[in-house]
């Protein structure tokens, strides 16, 4: 099996993985392991406080790596002013994959393909899929039912072919994904690429606190929720780090959202250990050979 898609060529990537962008703890370190291991790392440009910030993290990984990488806008939650400065750091340090949410991307999709970036936006649903295809991005992030973070209700099995049979855009697969035999189904399911986000919440270069990354291999699927309690929107979240009554409402909490309240999809099953990015690369790809060496 060859493990590549058209659009993991298009993208330079060995593998059609993606390392999906995580508020707070995708970090510069991830990115430069996953390009290094032949996938596409991304991470916010929010995770830096400031635009120099963001800056400066750009600068760290292109001193260390020329393979593609991607960078995420939350257009809804972001202030206009940040977006536009950020945008132009993603220009002058050459980022070659954009990756929106949370808003209408036809300004943003514009403004990148000008400079030849190529544009991903997140979907739960077909309405959403189309809204987006039609705003000019490149590929549509189906987030199906158990992803971490923000996630959708249609299983996976439905969501990819159904929307790859309504939209001309390529899919990639979001949601579940932490093993090799899962990209392959995923592949098989007509995506393009494997979103996958949880599976390096548990690896050595993620910022996430050894205590998140801890509770990520000892949950199960069981404790996981989803609940609109602790951003106004339905997410998935380690059960045992949402407090009690805890609310979406601002004002004071004893808990932060996202920081203190840790997001995890139901992949969590399936993730056994903390390891570095290269070798859960390793272990992804070593599986989906295998996989595919069974029906072959």
């Amino acid at each position: 099996m060859k493990l590549d898609t058209p659009l993991s060529n298009a993208l330079g990537l060995k593998y059609p993985i993606v390392a999906a962008p995580m508020f707070l703890i995708s970090n510069k370190e991830m990115i430069v392991a996953c390009a290094e291991a032949g996938i596409l790392g991304c991470m916010p440009s929010l995770n830096a406080r400031t635009t120099e910030a963001f800056a400066a993290d750009l600068a760290w990984i292109r001193q260390r790596t020329d393979k593609p990488f991607g960078i995420n806008f939350t257009i809804g939650l972001t202030p206009k002013e940040r977006i536009d400065a950020d945008f132009a750091v993603c220009v002058e340090y050459g980022v070659p994959v954009l990756i929106t949410s949370y808003g209408n991307p036809t300004e943003l999709a514009q403004r990148a393909h000008a400079h030849k970036m190529t544009v991903f936006h997140d979907v739960i649903s077909l309405a959403h899929a189309k809204k987006a295809e039609a705003a000019g991005v490149d590929a549509i992030i189906a987030v199906a039912a158990g992803a971490g973070g923000h996630a959708g209700l249609i299983s996976p099995y439905v969501l990819y072919p159904w929307l790859r049979a309504e939209l001309q855009a390529p899919i990639i697969a979001a949601g579940c994904i932490t093993t090799g035999q899962q990209i392959v189904a995923s592949l098989a399911l007509g995506a393009e690429l494997c979103y996958i986000g949880t599976r390096f919440i548990a690896s050595t270069e993620c910022g996430a606190d050894p205590g998140y990354k801890q509770k990520v291999v000892e949950a199960g699927p069981e404790d996981i929720v989803y609940t609109n309690a602790v951003s106004g929107i339905h997410a998935n979240f380690i059960k045992s780090t949402v407090p009690e009554n805890f609310t979406a409402e601002r004002g004071p909490q004893a808990a932060k959202r996202w920081k203190d309240i840790w997001s995890a999809g139901h992949g969590v099953g399936l993730i056994h250990s903390v390891a570095p990015i290269g070798e859960i690369v390793e272990t992804l790809v070593r599986e989906a050979h295998d996989t595919w060496a069974k029906f072959a």
